[in-house]
């Protein structure tokens, strides 16, 4: 079992940053890949950002050169900068952790950019 833990959400105005952390644990060593999701009202869950074990990076077109992803491993968390943030990042952002026993969630963070 993985528990996931997610913080850092809020509003935030257009252009503005904000930084989520995913704290990780129970089975932590079961992890090879943690993955930031996203989902607005009205639309589907969408991939933002991952990062494999072996360091590997995955980031959504639209938010390249925006968003970055990093890891702690001493603190057993990742992170998702978020800069330049705009009206259409609005949504309530998941934390996923891709194990061999399965996906785990976390409980989501809300994200609202707005002025």
């Amino acid at each position: 079992q993985v528990q996931l833990v997610e913080s850092g959400g809020g509003l935030v105005q257009p252009g503005g940053s904000l930084r989520l952390s995913c704290a990780a644990s129970g089975s932590i060593f079961s992890i090879y890949a943690m993955v930031w999701y996203r989902q607005a009202p009205g639309k589907q869950r969408e991939l933002v950002a991952g990062i494999h074990t072996g360091g590997r990076i995955n980031l959504a077109n639209s938010v390249k050169g925006r968003f970055t992803i990093s890891r702690d491993d001493a603190k057993n968390t990742v992170y998702l900068q978020m800069n330049s943030l705009k009206p259409e990042d609005t949504a309530v952002y998941y934390c996923n952790a891709d194990s061999i026993d399965g996906y785990y969630w976390g409980q989501g963070t809300q994200v609202t950019v707005s002025s």
